[in-house]
This record gives structure tokens, C-alpha cells and sequence, in this order.
């Protein structure tokens, strides 16, 4: 269960995507918000949820982390 991840302390997966991305972070749960609107797609209550789970398990970035 995702929750139990962030209780846990867990860091999400970075995967870094150099000339695709601006100097802030992306979760994964943002890019799919985006696309989903993007193609007309109404959010519904359990799509922030997902959304922040899914943020809680991977982040894109451009730059390096240390």
C-alpha cells in the first residue's frame, strides 16, 4: 500500500530526465493529471489521492540530486 511507504519514510524514485525538465521536481501523479486533462478527462475525488500516491513513489527531475 502506498501510504505505508511514506510512514515509513521511504524516498520516492528519481529519475532524472536532463533537457526534458525544468529545474523543479515532477512527480509521476502530476504527469498523469496533466495528460489526463489534456485529452478531456474530468478529475474525480480519488484522482488527488492517486495522484499523491503516486508523487510518493516516483519524482522526475533535471538536474542532478546528490
Amino acid at each position: 500500500m502506498p501510504d505505508e511507504d511514506a510512514t515509513k519514510g521511504h524516498q520516492p524514485h528519481r529519475v532524472r530526465l536532463p533537457g526534458f525538465m525544468a529545474e523543479e521536481d515532477l512527480g509521476l501523479g502530476d504527469v498523469v493529471k496533466r495528460v489526463t486533462y489534456a485529452m478531456g478527462i474530468k478529475p474525480c475525488g480519488g484522482c488527488e489521492a492517486r495522484a499523491a500516491a503516486m508523487n510518493r513513489w516516483m519524482v522526475f527531475s533535471g538536474r542532478h540530486t546528490k
